[in-house]
């Protein structure tokens, strides 16, 4: 016995439940009806199904059941054809069809009847096959569809329909061969196989048409939903903006007209106030606070205050750019413009090592007044070379302030070694260095800076080399004394008001006042720095630019003028070396040289005392933006050839003071020059008392050797005790014939090369064993311990 039982789980009303169930919109009407149609005809299936099973029983004997199967396949088959043909239908005419609920009713009591039947026929025939073991068989088949719907969580509806198909053929062991029977097995085989094949096309095309029903009716739900939703939140967004809107009507622009209203009133009540310029307030206008290299742009910073706007042809200020040597402003080729602010920052390019440089420049900020541009500030240069230095080597061992001023012929020896000499002095008389060699093994030492080349002698920068880096070898701090002498090849460095003195002083002013003079100082500068930067030829960490400044007739010539003018052409060219050094070795120290005329000038024809050159040059300075500047000190005796440091006899005793007023500043009065720099604006910007070198000094053995022992021992216990002195240079090595024709016998050794009294003392004072080679000078001071110098200091 067969059954083919294909429903459809889920009626219109049912799918309509699910989709309500679940938040979705129901399936359209003429969709709906669609599925109903589909309900009737599978209806009209069952009942004309079960007219076929009651005309199939009455029918053959044994072969019933497989005429009951075939006729059912039919129908069905038919059933499907009409669900296809109606479906066509309703997609043509549309049309709305009604449901004849009684006819339904009657057609299920018949479905139900049919499947009575065929339970009894089934216990029939299986009763019948039990009996008849031996010819019988029993071939069952099962077809079973199922529908369920799901809605995902993206809110779309899911459909799935499972069939299972079941057919199980059980034949019985024939204990008898009768080939009559066997023929009508296998034609009862054939025929249940061809059933299959038949109900298993039919239930395919069936089922994938139902399938297509369903995706259709699916898509079109998902599409009506999905554009419900996306108008749901649109309308949404659009009433939660109404919302807010009506909820905050007025607060944000009640706000913002009241925040403008307080920035103008505030605006006015801090507007800065128009100031008219006049010749009297102009200069000083405005103020130039920094002056500096950005390391972070590479730029040059120039930072400016004002206390008001200056009044002007426009709204800007602009900024100039003055050469050293330049006094005003000239042209009108301003760098740059800004609006007016009472502060500003310009940021200008450097052009560092270029025909355009501006590393020795000065800046000044101007205003455009009747047509032509108006300084209203002070000039000012850069402050912070250092920020692009190749070069920051390690300033060196400077446990010990012990230094010497040597003898080149003494050099390679051990004498510098057994001395124990931790500082060392070199003078570099420019036109030693400068031009062509003539000597073939020492090539001619070219140099290009600024976009214009210059020549060194290879033969006196071989002999420089090997001084200073024997010196560096030796762990020696090694300071350079760049003096300014006189040569008819290089008078672009001899200042313009010097060159009149035709060789009557050994050293001239530098000049920076015009563009030759200040490019030549920049390059030498510069060449010196970085060939002694410790890259190979030797260490140079402290340079002395210039001998004995306030003695101008002597040691510095120029034509005599007031002291700010002859400071302010010192200032200059420091400058230029200055920012030169320390732009190639960062850690370099520059100082000015002054001696020991303190309060007025005792002996220098013309010349200058060292405390108002110090006053004016710290000014200048600090006008022009301050500098890390230091003092190379020369506290020699006085008169010069008095042997005694501790005291001097005569009128000559009343110059060595302890006040600021001293004449005379000595190794006995040091203090007053430490203690003076102490002063606030003496300070660097970093508030560090200024670095002080004893860059000469020494004590002349004509008066004895003893005296100029215990002079020396005086002198460096004094020193040691003064944290603010760095270190002391002895003046020197050997006694120089120049300096014995004078009296002055200065040396630790003589010419002829043996030690004096001296030799031992300043080798052993800063030892272990410094009180057994330099307490006889306690005898010879007439004191009894060195606490009681050591205190005054």
């Amino acid at each position: 016995m067969t059954s083919n039982n294909i429903t459809d789980s889920n009626t219109a009303e049912e799918r309509r439940g699910i989709a309500c169930a679940t938040g979705r919109k129901a399936i359209p009407a003429a969709k709906e009806e669609g599925f109903r149609d589909q309900e009737e005809d599978k209806e009209n299936s069952l009942d004309t199904g079960n007219a076929s099973d009651s005309r199939g029983v009455s029918g053959e004997k044994d072969t019933s059941d497989i005429g009951d199967r075939k006729r059912k396949r039919t129908v069905s088959k038919q059933g499907a054809g009409e669900k296809g043909a109606a479906a066509a239908g309703k997609k043509k005419k549309k049309r709305k069809r009604v449901i004849d609920k009684a006819k339904v009713a009657e057609n299920k009591k018949k479905a139900k009847a049919r499947r009575r039947r065929q339970k009894e026929q089934l216990k029939a025939e299986k009763a019948r096959i039990r009996a008849e073991k031996h010819r019988g068989k029993v071939l069952e088949e099962s077809v079973k569809l199922e529908e369920s719907v799901t809605v995902n969580d993206r809110g779309a509806v899911e459909r799935t329909i499972t069939v299972e198909e079941t057919y199980v053929i059980e034949e019985t062991r024939k204990e008898q061969k009768n080939p009559k029977n066997r023929k009508q097995i296998c034609k009862v085989a054939g025929i249940a196989a061809l059933i299959v094949v038949l109900l298993g096309t039919g239930s395919f095309l069936g089922i994938r048409h139902y399938m297509t029903q369903l995706e259709i009716a699916d898509n079109a739900v998902e599409a009506m939903v999905h554009t419900e939703a996306v108008e749901l939140a649109e309308h949404n967004l659009l009433q939660h903006k109404k919302d807010h809107v009506r909820k905050n009507a007025g607060k944000d622009i009640s706000q913002a007209l009241v925040d403008a209203a307080r920035f103008v009133i505030n605006g006015v009540k801090n507007r800065p106030p128009e100031v008219e310029l006049t010749e009297e307030n102009a200069a000083d206008f405005a103020k130039i606070e920094s002056c500096v290299i950005n390391t972070q742009t590479g730029k040059v910073d120039v930072t400016m205050s004002a206390e008001g706007l200056a009044v002007s042809d426009d709204g800007y200020y602009y900024l100039f750019e003055e050469k050293a040597y330049e006094d005003a402003l000239t042209g009108e080729d301003y760098i740059i413009e800004d609006q007016k602010d009472v502060e500003l920052t310009f940021s200008v390019n450097l052009n560092y090592n270029s025909t355009i440089s501006r590393l020795f420049s000065k800046f000044v900020v101007a205003v455009k007044k009747d047509g032509k541009f108006m300084a209203i500030s002070r000039p000012r240069y850069i402050t912070n070379p250092e920020a692009i230095a190749r070069y920051s080597p390690s300033f060196g061992n400077t446990s010990s302030k012990k230094g010497l001023l040597v003898d080149l012929e003494k050099l390679r020896g051990s004498e510098l070694d057994d001395l124990g000499v931790k500082h060392a002095a070199y003078n570099i008389p420019l036109s030693r260095i400068l031009g062509n060699t003539s000597n073939a093994y020492y090539p001619t030492v070219y140099y290009t800076y600024n976009g214009r080349s210059y020549a060194f002698n290879g033969q006196v920068i071989a002999e420089y080399d090997l001084v200073f880096s024997t010196l560096t070898n030796k762990g020696i701090t090694t300071t350079a004394i760049i003096l300014n002498d006189i040569h008819p090849g290089y008078m672009e460095l001899i200042h313009p008001k010097a060159r009149s003195g035709g060789g009557s002083a050994p050293y001239y002013a530098f000049n920076a006042t015009d563009e030759e003079g200040t490019e030549y100082i920049a390059a030498v500068a510069s060449f010196l720095a970085g060939r002694y930067s410790g890259s190979g030829h030797g260490k140079v960490m402290n340079w002395v630019i210039g001998n004995e400044i306030n003695a101008r007739r002597e040691w510095n010539y120029i034509e005599y003028m007031e002291t700010p003018a002859y400071v302010e052409e010192y200032a200059k060219a420091f400058r230029i070396f200055y920012n030169a050094i320390l732009s190639v070795n960062g850690n370099a120290r520059v100082y000015i040289s002054l001696d020991q005329q303190w309060a007025k000038s005792l002996y220098s024809n013309g010349g200058y005392g060292s405390k108002e050159i110090l006053d004016e040059f710290n000014r200048n300075i600090a006008a022009g933006g301050n500098i890390d500047w230091g003092v190379a000190q020369h506290p020699y005796n006085y008169p010069l050839t008095s042997a005694k440091a501790w005291s001097a006899g005569g009128k000559a005793g009343s110059y060595v003071l302890d006040s600021e007023t001293t004449p005379v500043i000595t190794i006995k009065n040091i203090h007053v020059l430490t203690d003076y720099l102490q002063k606030e604006e003496y300070l660097t910007d970093s508030g560090e008392v200024r670095h002080v070198i004893l860059s000469e000094m020494g004590y002349t053995s004509s008066a004895g050797q003893d005296l100029q022992a215990a002079s020396f021992v005086y002198a460096y216990k004094i020193i040691e005790s003064n944290r603010y002195i760095d270190s002391m240079l002895f003046s020197r090595q050997t006694d120089a014939p120049a300096e014995l024709a004078q009296g002055l016998a200065l040396g630790l050794d003589t010419l002829g090369g043996g030690h004096k009294s001296i030799y031992n003392a300043f080798k052993y004072v800063d030892t272990a064993d410094s009180a057994k080679y330099t307490d006889f000078a306690l005898r010879v001071i007439g004191i009894g311990s060195w606490g009681e110098i050591i205190s005054k200091h």
